[in-house]
């Protein structure tokens, strides 16, 4: 800010100048004193200067109706890319529904594109009225045991941890590699910490002296709770906690029990992963905040869950706050029960009206993120087993989330020992294929409680890696799915029959598309619908977003990856067949 610059806004907040706009006739819902009170909020250059019952000249006057005005809705965590939309069209979506700002892990396209995926997702967010808070991907890949497409050490990190649009190190998922002193970790932990940057944690089944010593690395938050007795130790330790409501987890109709008056400003709120589905039928932090209310959270305190909280965790003090000074990032509501929204304002101009994001959207140039997928030596003689007996370690999905279970049960083999699936049993094949090198690395496992009856699925989405993940009853179901998904550079397969059924292009990194959110959900409701009627996947599985994190090795119990079955407790492979 220059001294004319510096002296204009004083000259504004005084009423020596004519203002930008003035909020008039609105209730202002104040995060900081926990009060609602009547009057005006005067906005000049972006910023606040003006609120309370003083009166402004301004170049703009907007009539709020008697509505209340506060500040706009902050996603603590999320990653854009498991929109499956461009930050663009991310912002398109959940701008009107109230959200001015989200913290984004951009991990998964670093995953797949290294440090051109994280610079592409910041060109990206200059395109869009959506304030993008970045984390630097920390765990590129999440652990040793996966095949990535980049690698991000410390020395890597240092070329753009400075930029101020990154607040610290995105969620450090390896967190053994804490706990044991491994030398890659601690150099990024060090980094940060001599950068002045803040560092974001990923702590499932953490606790006791192993929480300690992860928190001991200067870690500020965790996303991971699933129970009161988990946030209660994280709280009473410095952590904040991140109650998670998003497509795949939910977690805040149990954890909200747990928020009081005396706790309740080191929760916030966020999605982690979410779909144009849920926000356009469900919302966004505007559907989180009603939830929270109507489990018998105190509408402020809910507010504040989803503002001020937030952006104080990443040490941003200018948002998330109607206070002189701020950002004028400002939603309208309807009322303090259903937080309908009904208009938006970033940096004081209005973005949203009735549903409708009013900006002009140019995209960002993704050449630099194309052509992702790399596959060879590919067949489907490779997606045999050549099991001994028939005794075996099998995945099993947990409803509701993306913990699964470690089972071990009896399935039939065919005479060279290959798995035979049984429609009896709830069990299938599931395979990771190396997408990134051409390696030609493939994991096989078993996948129970998937509930696919005939067909195959594959996806170029595999959290956190992103390889090909693919379940299916057969190999040759199996093959067909992943060659179209190989032909068409990424997305999503159907397959039944040997013939596709359903398939959504995602050509940004194999992970986005360039659709709209409306057309996306369209394609996917499409996808979803075949999935349940054609494949018989459960109905009370997501069949695309649950299969997409059974290869995350950091969330308990039993994953698969490129390289094998991989059990969370031992943090090592394991053998397929079971003993």
């Amino acid at each position: 800010m220059t001294k004319t610059e510096l002296k204009n806004l004083i000259d504004a907040a005084a009423g020596r100048r004519l203002v930008d706009l003035v909020i008039k006739n609105c209730r202002i819902v104040n995060v900081l004193s926990g009060e609602v009170h009547a009057g005006s909020v005067a906005i000049f250059d972006g910023k606040i200067v003006g609120m309370g019952a003083a009166e402004y000249d301004a170049a703009e006057v907007f009539d709020a109706g008697g509505k209340f005005l506060a500040p706009g809705f902050i996603d603590g965590h999320i990653h854009v890319e498991s929109s499956y939309i461009s930050p663009e069209q991310l912002g398109r979506i959940i701008v009107p529904r109230g959200t001015t700002s989200i913290i984004a892990d951009p991990h998964e396209i670093a995953n797949v594109c290294g440090l051109a995926g994280l610079r592409y997702m910041l060109d990206a967010a200059n395109h869009t009225r959506l304030n993008i808070i970045h984390a630097m991907p920390s765990c590129v890949p999440a652990t040793p045991f996966e095949d990535a497409g980049a690698t991000i050490k410390a020395a890597d990190m240092a070329e753009l941890i400075g930029d101020e649009n990154i607040f610290g190190l995105g969620e450090f998922m390896n967190a053994p590699g804490i706990i044991n002193c491994d030398d890659t970790a601690l150099d990024k932990i060090l980094l940060a910490h001599n950068s002045g940057k803040l560092i974001d944690g990923h702590a499932p089944n953490l606790t006791g002296k192993d929480l300690n010593a992860y928190l001991s690395a200067g870690i500020g938050g965790d996303h991971e709770c699933t129970t009161v007795a988990e946030m209660y130790e994280r709280i009473a330790k410095g952590m904040y906690v991140l109650i998670r409501e998003g497509s795949a987890c939910h977690n805040l109709k149990a954890l909200v029990k747990g928020v009081t008056p005396a706790n309740s400003r080191r929760v916030l709120l966020c999605s982690d992963d979410c779909q144009p589905k849920t926000i356009l039928e469900l919302g966004h932090m505007d559907k989180n905040v009603k939830m929270c209310v109507a489990e018998g959270l105190d509408p402020i305190i809910a507010i504040q869950l989803a503002t001020i909280n937030a952006a104080e965790s990443v040490d941003v003090h200018d948002r998330g706050v109607i206070k002189i000074g701020a950002h004028a990032d400002l939603i309208l509501l309807d009322d303090l029960t259903d937080f309908r929204v009904s208009d938006v304002w970033i940096g004081g101009e209005h973005v949203a009206h009735d549903g409708r994001y009013l900006p002009e959207i140019i995209p960002a140039d993704t050449s630099t993120v194309r052509g992702s997928v790399k596959v060879k030596n590919f067949s489907v003689d490779r997606l045999k087993l050549h099991l001994t007996g028939g005794k075996v370690n099998v995945i099993g999905i947990e409803p509701g989330g993306v913990v699964t279970k470690k089972i071990v049960a009896e399935v039939k083999r065919d005479a060279t020992g290959d798995f035979v699936f049984d429609p009896a049993r709830d069990v299938c094949k599931v395979a990771v294929i190396e997408r990134h090198r051409s390696t030609g690395k493939i994991g096989l496992g078993l996948l129970g409680g998937y509930g696919i009856k005939r067909g195959a699925i594959a996806v170029s989405v595999a959290h956190d890696s992103h390889n090909i993940i693919t379940a299916g009853v057969s190999n040759e179901e199996i093959f067909c799915a992943v060659k179209a998904l190989i032909d068409m550079e990424g997305g999503m397969v159907l397959v039944c029959g040997g013939s596709v059924i359903a398939s959504i292009p995602l050509p940004i990194a194999g992970l986005m598309s360039e659709l709209s959110g409306e057309e996306l959900k369209e394609q996917l409701d499409d996808l979803h619908a075949k999935a349940h009627a054609e494949l018989g996947i459960s109905a009370n599985v997501e069949p695309v977003m649950t299969l997409t994190f059974m290869s995350l090795p950091v969330i308990p119990e039993l994953k698969l990856t490129a390289r094998g079955l991989f059990d969370y407790a031992a943090f090592d492979f394991i053998a397929l067949e079971a003993r």
